[in-house]
C-alpha cells in the first residue's frame, strides 16, 4: 500500500511557545518526527509538508511573522511538496488530495502540530476522504487548555484525549517505533 508522510506545522511559532516556558506534551516529537523524515527520504518515499499561514497580521503564523518559518529540522528538501493551508485541515483549500491522488497515495502518516487541532483536522479529513490514517502518537505534541467552563486540561490530557477520539473510528494511532517498523 502507497504511504505518505505528512509533517503539519512544524513551524517557528510553535517552537516560541516551547520557549516560553509554556507546558506541552511529548517532548520527543521532534526527534520522531527526524526519524520518521530521514526513513521516508531514505526509502524515497512521499512526503509533503503542510504549513499554516495565519489571515490576522498579528497572528504568529501570519507570512509576514517570524513564527511562519518551518523549524530548520522538518524543513522540506527540494522534491518535497510544501502544501499552504489557512485553516485547521490540511485539506481544506489546497491541493493536498490531488497531490496525494496523483501519487497513487493510499495511507497517510501524520505528524506535527498540535496533537489536537491541525493534526487531529488532517486526519479526520483523511479518513473522510477515504485515505487510511496513521496518527503517530509520539510525533505530534500539543499544549494546555482551558475550557469554557473554567476546566483546565494539562497538555497530556490534551494529547490523550486527541488520541482516544481518534483510535479505531477515525485512526489508526501508533508510535513512531511501531511505524518505522511497518
Amino acid at each position: 500500500m502507497k504511504t505518505a508522510l505528512l509533517v503539519i506545522d512544524v513551524q517557528m511559532a510553535l517552537a516560541h511557545e516551547d520557549a516560553s516556558g509554556t507546558e506541552r506534551s511529548c517532548p520527543e516529537a521532534e526527534s520522531n518526527i527526524t526519524q520518521l523524515l530521514e526513513k521516508f527520504r531514505s526509502d524515497r518515499g512521499t512526503i509533503v509538508h503542510v504549513h499554516h499561514h495565519g489571515t490576522d497580521p498579528d497572528d504568529p503564523f501570519h507570512p509576514d511573522a517570524p513564527g511562519c518559518a518551518v523549524q530548520p529540522f522538518a524543513a522540506p528538501a527540494n522534491d518535497e511538496p510544501l502544501v499552504v493551508k489557512t485553516g485547521s485541515s490540511g485539506f481544506v483549500g489546497t491541493p493536498l488530495q490531488a497531490i496525494l491522488q496523483d501519487a497513487g497515495v493510499e495511507r497517510v502518516i501524520l505528524c506535527g502540530a498540535t496533537a489536537n487541532h491541525c493534526v487531529e483536522s488532517t486526519t479526520r479529513s483523511a479518513a473522510d476522504l477515504g485515505f487510511q490514517p496513521i496518527y503517530t502518537a509520539d510525533a505530534v505534541w500539543t499544549y494546555g487548555l482551558t475550557g469554557p467552563d473554567g476546566q483546565s486540561h494539562s497538555a497530556h490530557q490534551v494529547h490523550s484525549v486527541s488520541m482516544a477520539t481518534l483510535e479505531g473510528e477515525i485512526a489508526e494511532v501508533k508510535s513512531t517505533k511501531d511505524v518505522l517498523a511497518m
